[in-house]
């Protein structure tokens, strides 16, 4: 009963986080707190009371002013093979949401990064490029430069509000909520105030895949005098569905023909389950079941084995969570991003060259 309850509450705030309402209403002096200390610190860096801690290396930050997931991990990779395509040598630092870090920073690279010890996300990151965390980004970034000299560009995984970190690009990522109430939080989604957006160099709009592209570029903003991020769309799209305990790779259409008429449970513990759901649907994958869990939900073995279905399918994320699981049932849907900008990543590798050597 109490979680039940527990449960109503959230998808009531949540609803009202994108669309407004009596709860939000309630909650919006709260929000007007979270604007003042946004504003304070952000105010401490302007007027140079504090000081970015910049890195001999250029750093790039991406992340999101939308409270949840909105599609950095992928993006995030798509940037990392970029980047190495043009000649760069990428290291990333992250929170590591998930794991309780300790004072020292962790690192670790490849196949043996566990996400028991960094985290769901930068488990998944590791097998790209080398990976430090710490809820201090500064430290982490020193971490990662003292174990893996050879890096040349740091990005920092969703660190917008981490102004400790000196950057030399930041990138936004959103999704189909947008700004949601636009209002902050507790009242809305927002982490800072919309007007955030207006100062990123890049944004980038992570839409549905069965939704059509529209091209960014023509965008113009209301306010006048403000610099234009330049903008694309990136669209996750199904690309093939891996066998957690042999590793098999089938594509979508494979994987459906195969277990047609199979009973099939679909879970996500992702910022925004939904999107994962839809994207089932866009294959033409039909789950039976499809059960929400919170973000970097630590899931265990008796919770999946109480699972009634067949086969069960989940995202990447969470697979580098469930692969020591000995379940023959488990499915993970990989998704490769598209970009409506041909130029995208050219247009950064270009400006990362333009950047003075510190």
């Amino acid at each position: 009963m109490v979680q039940n309850k527990h449960a109503t509450l959230t998808n009531t705030l949540l609803s009202q986080w994108q669309s407004g309402g009596l709860l939000s209403d309630a909650l919006l002096p709260l929000s007007w707190v979270t604007r003042l200390v946004v504003a304070a610190r952000a105010a401490l860096y302007l007027l140079g009371l504090k000081q970015p801690n910049r890195m001999p290396v250029p750093v790039i930050v991406v992340g999101n002013i939308f409270v949840g997931g909105t599609g950095k991990t992928p993006f995030v990779l798509s940037l990392v093979a970029a980047l190495r395509e043009r000649g760069w040598q990428p290291g990333i630092v992250s929170r590591g949401y998930g794991v309780t870090v300790g004072h020292e920073p962790r690192h670790g690279y490849g196949a043996q990064a566990q996400a028991a010890y960094l985290g769901d996300e930068p488990s998944m990151l590791a097998s790209a490029a080398p990976i430090a965390i710490h809820p201090d980004r500064t430290r982490a970034a020193r971490c990662l430069l003292q174990q893996y000299p050879e890096i040349t560009v740091i990005i920092a995984d969703d660190g917008l509000q981490h102004r400790a970190l000196g950057r030399d690009i930041e990138i936004a990522v959103q999704d189909s909520r947008g700004i949601g109430n636009g209002r902050l939080l507790p009242a809305g989604p927002l982490r800072e105030p919309a007007s955030r957006l207006n100062s990123v160099d890049y944004l980038v709009s992570n839409i549905p895949a069965d939704e059509p592209v529209i091209d960014q570029q023509a965008h113009t903003r209301a306010s006048q005098g403000q610099r234009e991020a330049r903008r694309v769309t990136m669209q996750l799209l199904p690309a093939r569905v891996v066998h957690l305990l042999s590793g098999q790779s089938l594509s979508p259409d494979q994987w459906r023909a195969q277990y047609r008429g199979k009973r099939i449970a679909a879970i996500a513990g992702i910022g925004h389950p939904p999107r994962f759901f839809r994207t089932l649907a866009y294959t033409g994958i039909v789950a039976q079941q499809t059960i929400a869990f919170a973000d970097h939900h630590a899931y265990s073995r008796d919770e999946i084995q109480a699972i009634d279905a067949d086969l069960i399918l989940m995202t990447a994320k969470d697979a580098a969570k469930c692969l020591t699981m000995q379940d023959d049932r488990l499915w993970s849907l990989e998704v490769t991003p598209r970009f409506s900008d041909p130029d995208f990543f050219d247009d950064i590798a270009k400006k990362l060259k333009s950047l003075p050597v510190y």
